[in-house]
């Protein structure tokens, strides 16, 4: 798994969605885009691919697409429209762009990263999980005040462990 921390300039949605899809499709990788708000760190991208990948093989994912099961995982989520909002929008976004060969196959995710970094829709790298939005952290994933207090977990251990809870409450 590579992530590409960045901007995006995103005027059509579909039209990029389509483009990173296609991106994927040719390098045979998985490619999902987040809105860096919602990702906790690098961890929490790879614990929702490994589950993922998990309910894959078992035959008990959501998703019939890899990408959204990945999406699903990462917002610790079944439902679909629910786990799109943790995904990008039309307009600027802070993002954290997934690419990863469920192979393995390093030389197929850089590949897919030289290409994503061409589009259009790509301001800039950015670091973009260098700041934790803690209050959107905590909203979106349903973390209290009470349970931050409870816990010496970081943020990012209480976010991980909500995309295992979805494995359980299955």
């Amino acid at each position: 798994m590579q992530l590409l921390e960045c901007s995006l300039t995103i005027d059509d949605l579909d039209a990029f969605v389509a483009a990173i899809g296609e991106i994927g499709d040719r390098h045979g990788v998985t490619i999902q885009a987040f809105d860096a708000r919602y990702v906790a760190d690098p961890r929490h991208l790879e614990r929702a691919v490994a589950f993922a990948d998990r309910a894959i093989e078992r035959g008990e994912n959501v998703a019939r697409d890899r990408a959204v099961e990945i999406l699903l995982y990462a917002a610790g989520r079944r439902q679909i429209d629910r786990a799109l909002e943790m995904g990008v929008d039309e307009g600027e976004n802070r993002a954290v762009v997934l690419v990863d060969s469920r192979e393995g196959d390093r030389r197929a995710e850089r590949d897919a990263l030289a290409a994503l970094r061409k589009l259009d829709a790509v301001a800039g790298e950015e670091p973009a999980l260098a700041s934790l939005d803690e209050k959107r952290l905590c909203e979106f994933f349903e973390i209290t005040d009470a349970e931050r207090e409870a816990t010496d977990a970081s943020l990012g251990d209480l976010v991980r462990e909500r995309v295992a809870l979805l494995e359980v409450e299955k």
